[in-house]
């Protein structure tokens, strides 16, 4: 079969842009198809990298990508307690996402990728009963056919494509947060992210706030499912994310005085990654495949890194010509034996976590530092549990979770 492309890429943000990337540089006649009339917007996160995931990607990122620098981290416990976390774990920038996502997809086109914006993928092709080709639709044009032996679904929460494959990446209630975001101004910061915990403040989730250059700042909240007496699958019954921001802001001694100068609301995975990444000449990475952090939602780092394993994979079928979820399988074990293994620990924190009380925050914010929450959040639970619990015995059942 005479192909038009050697592999169709469906979606333009970071885990997109950096598998065509890295498939262009080797040679690859790669096409992405982007939804969107505008690639970056509308933008949905907070819009933070760390340096070190800048550095394992080998890209220098321009002036222009960066709104500011972030020095560190400030947690900030329901009564006010604050552990300030300065280390190379929370060193890197805030970006400007609508020029970051734009200018990572044109390093992609330098190399000799070819990107089409504003056209939705409405459907695959199939051929001997594997996909080997997608339907796109591009304004007032005809639907039409384009070929290639490899498909990749980089499409976000949406998923439609990857779920028209048959991959289940479907979300429940519990393991996505819905939030909303303003961008704000004039908001004196330290250029530390500041995160703020507890019920009243945003149930099962927290709230942001992001320095950004001029005064600015994103300020969000996301809010997630709880799992309640008579309610399967959780729920928080006329909850909405706005709700809670808005409160926050209006007892917020800075914030309750600032303009919003955009708003923007959606949903991020905060659960586990979708049971198969691969099938027959189908792959799923990014945000589609849940490879997020379930702790805060954030995946710009991790999409980027499930794309190079990703491309290297590709790489090995495109050079044998095997397309099989055999071969195609490779990515997906070592993104699990990698990445994965760290996701993991993240949502076992989360869902211990979940089950704490305010009070249970309170102390256990009184009860480490800096470096015990450093060690947390690289997994090792052991050394901080063992503080906690000093003080708190009956804390044993609840975090008992993270050291068995």
């Amino acid at each position: 079969m005479q192909y038009d492309h050697d592999v169709i890429i469906i979606g333009a943000g970071p885990s997109g842009a950096t598998v065509s990337r890295l498939l262009a540089q080797n040679g690859l006649d790669v096409m992405v198809f982007d939804k969107r009339k505008e690639l970056g917007e509308p933008v949905r996160c907070g819009e933070g990298l760390g340096i070190r995931e800048a550095v394992a990607q080998n890209i220098d990122i321009p002036k222009q990508c960066i709104s500011t620098d972030i020095h560190g981290a400030k947690v900030i416990s329901p009564d006010g307690s604050e552990i300030v976390w300065r280390d190379k774990e929370t060193t890197g920038w805030v970006l400007e996402r609508k020029m970051f996502d734009k200018w990572l997809m044109e390093q992609a086109v330098h190399k000799g990728a070819r990107v089409q914006s504003y056209t939705r993928v409405t459907d695959l092709v199939y051929k001997d009963g594997k996909p080997q080709g997608v339907v796109v639709s591009h304004g007032a044009r005809e639907p039409y056919e384009v070929t290639a032996p490899l498909i990749v679904s980089a499409e976000g929460m949406e998923s439609q494509i990857a779920r028209k494959a048959g991959f289940r990446a479907l979300s429940t209630l519990y393991d996505v947060d819905t939030c909303y975001q303003y961008e704000m101004q004039e908001y004196d910061h330290e250029n530390l992210i500041e995160l703020y915990f507890g019920t009243e403040a945003a149930p099962r989730g927290y709230v942001w706030i992001f320095p950004k250059a001029d005064k600015k700042a994103n300020v969000g909240v996301g809010i997630g499912a709880h799992l309640e007496t008579g309610m399967k699958d959780g729920g928080l019954k006329g909850a909405t994310p706005k709700d809670f921001l808005d409160k926050f802001i209006e007892n917020h001694p800075q914030l309750k005085n600032a303009s919003k100068l955009q708003d923007f609301g959606g949903i991020i995975s905060v659960g586990a990654p979708i049971d198969s990444f691969v099938k027959d000449n189908f792959l799923v990475v990014g945000t589609g495949a849940r490879q997020v952090d379930p702790i805060h939602g954030g995946g710009i780092a991790l999409a980027m890194e499930a794309g190079v394993i990703a491309a290297n994979t590709i790489l090995k079928a495109h050079n044998t010509k095997d397309y099989s979820e055999s071969l195609l399988k490779e990515y997906e074990t070592i993104w699990r034996a990698g990445p994965g293994k760290k996701v993991a620990k993240r949502l076992l924190l989360r869902k211990v976590l979940e089950a704490a009380s305010d009070d249970d925050f309170n102390h256990i914010f009184k009860s480490i530092t800096d470096k015990d929450l450093n060690k947390v959040m690289n997994g090792n639970f052991a050394g901080p549990v063992a503080k906690v619990v000093a003080g708190r015995p009956q804390l044993v059942s609840l975090l008992k979770a993270l050291v068995s």
